[in-house]
């Protein structure tokens, strides 16, 4: 597969039963992003829960994304860490599964200087030979990537070849277009600025609220790239509050409370993250009824609903 990255791309939950990886439900939410529209599936980065997963089951779920895909869209592994030699396995063991690229977190805690920055995505991208797209989310790992240490990246490291933006700081994202002269393609990894990322030149998003509604970030994107910018502005609408509901709390709780409430996986979520509060676990349902997935108490149901989308995905994927 020649690698696209373009498009509705989803940072895809990590389902449990019982406190154990849910793998039949991981093979239906691959197909359900699959059939919804989803150009490429993003496992074990934050919204996956890696931080809490062994590396058994980090290996898992990336094999079995991959297998579940069947070849139709990309995978981009998360294999990022605070520990080089870790990021390094990590990333090879994706390659060794067949996945598409990595997506490589900025080491967390350590605080590392530009410098350090800069030589440990290096030491990772020379390691293995698999294209890496860069995360930034200084709110997580407590040091931003800067502008200039894009540019070094992208000026010595050829198999760099992208950069998912959470700083939400949509002037550092033009500069870093700007200083990378486009070998960078600039991913969105906020679902609230998708439209706006895509204004300055983005290429597309890394989504949470895809998880719950792929059709609808997808149609957002191919709205806007097909130039009909009111049809896009009028998603992009529509998608806010239920992204505003999808961080009440720590991502990736809500998106997955509101995923079981919709009968996409079970219920599981793994310590030291724990089910919502009640008054914020009020507000996300109010979202979910607002937004048409669920129906108010009393109320005939509704057609186009979550469960049936996925309904549909599976009919088509055994008819398939």
């Amino acid at each position: 597969m020649t690698l696209r990255l373009r498009g509705s791309m989803v940072a895809l939950v990590t389902p449990f039963r019982g406190g154990r990886l849910d793998e039949p439900a991981l093979k239906r939410l691959v197909e359900f992003q699959v059939q919804g529209g989803t150009q490429a599936l993003v496992p074990c980065g934050t919204t996956g829960e890696s931080a809490t997963l062994s590396h058994e089951e980090h290996d898992r779920v990336i094999e079995l994304t991959i297998q579940a895909a069947r070849g139709r869209v990309p995978v981009i592994a998360g294999t990022g860490s605070n520990n080089t030699q870790e990021a390094i396995r990590l990333t090879r063991h994706a390659k060794q599964a067949g996945a598409d690229a990595a997506l490589l977190i900025s080491p967390y805690y350590n605080k590392p200087t530009q410098r350090g920055l800069y030589l440990h995505f290096k030491a990772v991208a020379e390691a293995v030979d698999l294209p890496i797209v860069l995360y930034n989310i200084a709110s997580r790992t407590g040091v931003n990537i800067e502008p200039d240490t894009f540019a070094r990246l992208a000026a010595d490291v050829p198999n760099i070849v992208a950069v998912k933006e959470s700083s939400g700081n949509l002037e550092q994202m033009s500069r870093i277009l700007h200083v990378t002269e486009g070998r960078l393609a600039l991913i969105s990894g906020d679902d609230g600025l998708t439209l706006p990322v895509l204004s300055i030149g983005g290429v597309g998003v890394i989504s949470v609220v895809a998880n719950v509604v792929p059709m609808d970030v997808a149609a957002l994107i191919r709205a806007f790239e097909q130039g009909h910018l009111a049809d896009a502005q009028a998603c992009h609408a529509r998608l806010l509050p239920l992204v505003k509901a999808m961080f009440l709390e720590t991502n990736p709780i809500p998106v997955k409370t509101a995923m079981a409430a919709l009968g996409l996986i079970e219920p599981g979520l793994r310590l030291p993250l724990c089910e919502m509060e009640p008054g914020n676990l009020h507000k996300l349902h109010a979202a979910l009824r607002a937004y048409g997935l669920t129906k108010p108490a009393g109320s005939p149901a509704r057609r186009d609903t979550v469960a049936a989308r996925r309904r549909s995905a599976q009919v088509k994927a055994h008819a398939g």
